[in-house]
């Protein structure tokens, strides 16, 4: 209890039932790996004293800019900027987005604090836009710094960190909001049970997703949380999906084939992120965060460079204060032969969220343009991606997303080749929901090591720094094209071909769509390029064939 980390802004009665101080008192510094190590499996979490030294070791190691305020800043300029307010009443900076200081066992003093220094932070960063997740960084940090003037060090240092490869804290909406749809990217991917159960339970499922980071900095206990913030500032920003991720998943496994417990799932979440000591430990939770396969923080950076882009094309910026960027797809101006709106969402709820941004626009319709293939690729020429749509004389619903531009297919100088990147899928809507990936997607050891090097040369120079790594997780980013991974044959790339007399979705050992010219007959079945069940009768004849495109909404 002499520790210092056990100063005047904890309530020590509420930390004596938080954590008790009963681990090892040092740690020799060791090699990043069995750092990794030691911080997942909490090493130092028993120990306040323990963990004050290895935040202080750690945040001290963080590469800064050359000018990074510090404690004596801090000290020039708290008077000037917080005056004769009382610390409570002190209103907190704007790019907190009004988010709640966590308590974490502070006393009145601690709350206080909290906002003297994120007002004094904001006075020495002017550049930070939005950022929500630093009164949980500042509340934790106060419990093992000796001062406000301490804190306010370490986290200008996290603040300030200019290693383009460590990713620590988003500080911009177009962060933060490239963020929200990256981890709906990996949610779609690896947590397909409990995301299908946010699609059926929410009516835009990507405002669920964009409360992820405040499950972690705010609603997590401070044990847990604590945990997480270890793992964190060894490992950095990959640490935070994982942990989001494997929330999502005891979520899911808690209330699946329950009623929820309000008609706000975001609320939900909340509540059993807030109660979560009752599911499972810090422990386990780490544990499961860090058993999910196929996740990379190559994955993460490419995915958020795509939709930092996407954004950016919306015309935000970094200095953009936060506004509603999600849109479902219009019931009003939406409509189809084929699938209600209801499905179109759901479809839409599987699509790269840089693409989820747009509305569906209607490129071929077989009932107003005919059954004519030419005509289809004359009317999706220009488009990336496209989604076709099918629907069989005997009602059954089925189709493709389809990254690439159909024009691709003439480069073959008129013979059948295939294209496309790992981000096709297909799917079948009637008589029962099932979206089928890229086989790679859940079978990683499909790739050989060998691939890893021409992954790297297509990344951004920016990537090239990371270490190379034996583990098929680092090697994988779903889409990126199918020439960046050393596969054992082409079956497993063979996405998306057409000719003048067929179109085929998916190859090796079968099809997983063929369609003829006159777009009348098809067939489906297994394919190794997508390890699919057949999307509708093998055999069938189509009723009508649309193929819809992707339309930013602010140029409708």
């Amino acid at each position: 209890m002499d520790s210092p980390g056990y100063n005047c802004f904890v309530d020590r009665d509420k930390m004596d039932t938080s954590i008790q101080d009963l681990g090892p008192k040092e740690l020799n510094f060791t090699e990043l790996q069995e750092l990794k190590q030691l911080a997942r499996q909490g090493y130092w979490a028993q120990s306040h004293a323990l963990r004050g030294k290895v935040y202080q070791r750690l945040i001290r190691d963080i590469p800064c800019r050359t000018v990074t305020p510090d404690a004596s800043v801090y000290s020039d300029i708290v008077g000037k900027i917080v005056g004769k307010h009382s610390s409570s009443s002190l209103p907190l900076p704007e790019f907190v987005d009004n988010t709640q200081v966590p308590t974490y066992c502070l006393n009145a003093r601690g709350e206080g604090a909290v906002r003297k220094i994120l007002l004094c932070i904001a006075n020495q960063f002017p550049d930070i836009s939005f950022c929500p997740a630093l009164p949980a960084v500042v509340a934790l940090l106060l419990h093992y710094s000796i001062d406000e003037a301490e804190c306010f060090e370490k986290a200008c240092r996290i603040l300030a960190c200019n290693d383009p490869s460590k990713k620590l804290i988003d500080q911009s909406f177009l962060a933060f909001e490239s963020s929200c749809m990256t981890f709906g990217d990996l949610v779609n991917k690896y947590c397909q049970a409990a995301h299908k159960l946010m699609v059926a339970v929410s009516e835009d499922v990507l405002q669920v997703y964009s409360d992820w980071q405040r499950w972690l900095f705010g609603e997590l206990p401070l044990n847990y949380f604590a945990r997480v913030f270890d793992v964190f500032l060894v490992e950095g920003y990959k640490v935070l999906y994982r942990v989001a991720l494997a929330i999502l998943k005891f979520f899911h496994k808690v209330r699946a084939g329950q009623p929820l417990e309000s008609d706000n799932v975001k609320q939900d979440i909340r509540m059993f992120v807030k109660d979560i000591a009752k599911t499972v430990s810090p422990e386990k939770l780490l544990e499961k965060a860090f058993a999910i396969r196929l996740f990379s923080r190559k994955e993460i950076q490419l995915l958020q460079m795509a939709n930092e882009k996407a954004l950016k094309q919306k015309g935000i910026t970094v200095k953009q204060k936060r506004q509603f960027v999600h849109l479902a797809v219009h019931a009003e101006n939406f409509h189809s032969e084929i699938v209600s709106v209801k499905e179109m969402r759901d479809i839409w709820s599987w699509i790269p969220e840089r693409f989820a941004l747009c509305q569906p626009l209607l490129l071929f319709s077989s009932l107003q343009h005919g059954y004519s293939l030419t005509r289809y690729y004359f009317q999706c020429e220009g488009h990336e991606p496209t989604l076709l749509l099918i629907k069989t004389t005997q009602k059954e619903v089925c189709g493709a997303y389809l990254s690439t531009d159909w024009s691709e297919r003439n480069k073959f100088g008129g013979n059948m080749g295939f294209f496309g990147t790992g981000e096709c899928f297909v799917f079948r809507l009637q008589p029962e929901v099932q979206r089928y990936e890229w086989v790679v997607i859940k079978h990683p050891e499909l790739t050989k090591p060998t691939s890893f090097m021409s992954l790297e040369t297509a990344a951004t120079p920016s990537l090239l720094s990371h270490s190379i790594s034996s583990d098929p997780a680092d090697r994988l980013s779903p889409f990126l094209a199918a020439r960046h991974f050393n596969l054992p044959s082409k079956t497993e790339s063979m996405f998306m071909a057409g000719g003048n007399d067929c179109l085929i979705i998916g190859g090796g050992g079968g099809q997983a769509l063929y369609i003829d010219g006159d777009l009348n007959r098809g067939r489906t079945g297994h394919c190794d390029t997508f390890n699919n069940q057949p999307l509708c009768s093998e055999n069938f004849l189509i009723a009508a064939v649309e193929a819809w495109g992707f339309q930013d909404p602010d140029t409708q």
